[in-house]
């Protein structure tokens, strides 16, 4: 039983346990929330009304939540005193009920935790960041066609330059370490040449293990299964041409895990070209095939050649039983592609796209970018999710100037919410809500943040207005 200096828990309800990664929920799960900084006070509250509102219509009273309100961020502060921006009861609460959800918290200033959610993040090895990006009709955006725009930003959390492993340009531990990387590390690896890191250099250590990487593409393509059609598709982002040990090796892994512990739901782009090419004439030769898949294989060494004509042997020898015969249409296709080139392929072809994993950086900016296509932070969710628990959050920073006014956008929280209920297995409930958001965005009963961008105008309604619009809908 989980013991608490300051909170006082539900005397009803069921924890959440984990087994195999998988959430056991009962009908009756106790839930921490953190209402959130700024915003939070507003847009909590229009949260809690509309999952409460779509769990008693979707099991008419047979299944609820019980909410149990922990602290993080200013309000911690104010009862757990400064600089507590994230305290033990909290953290207690999190472990012994494994899921919660939380609004926007303040990035602390002067002392304390560097980032809070980074905090959360690395303290319950929260691995996935999750963030779908959809659009919903009637969402002014300034993209043509966002509606082609439906994708699942699987973005790594805990490893790449975001685990904080960095030094400033005059940190004397720093320019030790500069000093052993420019006298012994780089002359050393004799590819570098007379390379040298510049004095005055700030230098941060860019991690990725074969591990992480793994464990957080098998979240992808493990969702990915639970998908149709041509959704059940998984892009590995990276910046491997440059990045080769990192980033690069980052793909490979992702790679081999697809090919060996996903072998039977899964192939590779190229593979599916291969058999694709095979289906379409049963008598191509594996030359004929090779020169299909590899562009310039007329010009290229006969080593390569024979390499490649290798591999596509390789393939139709493997798998050509297993998954040929447009058997691997079916299954889950993971293919690569550059970060920056995907910057542009999610605007100028989203439709190609379903899942993207990515590393943690590059994450980041894509999963804005998506954002913004479909409408904006303010209609983005999130959610971090590991072996032992999962908190889903709001991705929009805390908007202090518009605290109290009953008037912001609840929908990044209310759409986190949606996620938390598909997790728990509560698909029906998650379809209310997402049936009665669609809706109320369609009849333009939206929040300022969206009204002023709709043509022609329409007078806004209120962060509480949103919550009731939407339950009307269900």
């Amino acid at each position: 039983m989980a013991q608490f200096e300051k909170l006082t828990a539900p005397n009803k309800g069921t924890p959440i346990r984990f087994e195999n990664g998988q959430p056991i929920v009962t009908d009756d799960p106790i839930i921490p929330y953190i209402r959130g900084d700024g915003t939070g006070v507003d847009i909590w509250p229009a949260t809690q009304k509309v999952l409460d509102e779509a769990v008693a219509k979707a099991y008419g009273g047979s299944k609820s939540i019980e909410w149990f309100k922990v602290y993080a961020g200013d309000e911690s502060c104010d009862l757990y005193g400064t600089y507590q921006y994230l305290p033990e009861d909290t953290l207690e609460a999190i472990r012994a009920y494994g899921v919660a959800i939380k609004g926007p918290l303040t990035t602390p200033v002067g002392g304390g935790i560097r980032s809070l959610n980074v905090a959360l993040r690395q303290i319950f090895d929260l691995y996935s960041c999750v963030r779908p990006c959809r659009f919903y009709k009637g969402t002014p955006s300034p993209h043509k066609r966002p509606q082609d725009l439906d994708v699942i930003v699987y973005r790594e959390n805990t490893e790449d330059i975001y685990m904080g492993v960095e030094w400033e340009a005059d940190d004397a531990v720093g320019q030790e370490l500069r000093k052993y990387l420019n006298e012994v590390v780089i002359p050393a690896n004799g590819k570098l040449g007379k390379r040298q890191i510049p004095e005055g250099s700030g230098i941060g250590i860019k991690p990725v293990s074969k591990a992480g990487s793994q464990r957080h593409i098998r979240k992808a393509i493990q969702h990915a299964l639970r998908l149709q059609g041509d959704k059940r598709h998984v892009t590995l982002v990276h910046k491997g041409n440059i990045m080769k040990f990192t980033e690069g090796a980052f793909r490979d892994w992702g790679y081999e895990l697809a090919t060996t512990e996903f072998r039977d739901v899964c192939i590779t782009e190229r593979e599916s070209w291969i058999l694709g090419n095979l289906e379409k004439d049963f008598n191509l030769s594996v030359q004929a095939n090779a020169r299909m898949i590899e562009p310039g294989y007329d010009s290229l060494t006969p080593e390569k050649k024979a390499e490649i004509d290798s591999e596509v042997q390789a393939v139709i020898e493997a798998i050509g039983k297993s998954h040929g015969g447009g058997k691997w249409k079916e299954m889950v296709l993971v293919d690569d592609r550059i970060a920056d080139s995907i910057f542009q392929q999610i605007q100028t072809r989203p439709q190609e796209y379903s899942i993207l994993a990515t590393l943690n950086l590059n994450g980041d900016y894509i999963s804005d970018a998506a954002a913004a296509m479909v409408g904006g932070l303010g209609m983005a969710p999130g959610a971090n999710i590991g072996e032992n628990a999962a908190i889903f959050e709001a991705t929009h920073g805390t908007a202090p100037k518009h605290a109290g006014l009953d008037r912001i956008n609840p929908g990044s929280v209310i759409l986190s919410g949606v996620m938390m209920l598909e997790f728990l297995g509560w698909q029906d409930a998650a379809d209310l809500v997402t049936k009665g958001l669609s809706a109320a965005i369609a009849d333009k009963q939206v929040t300022y943040d969206l009204a002023r961008l709709m043509e022609p105008k329409v007078d806004p309604v209120s962060c509480s207005g949103f919550a009731k619009a939407i339950v009307a809908r269900f």
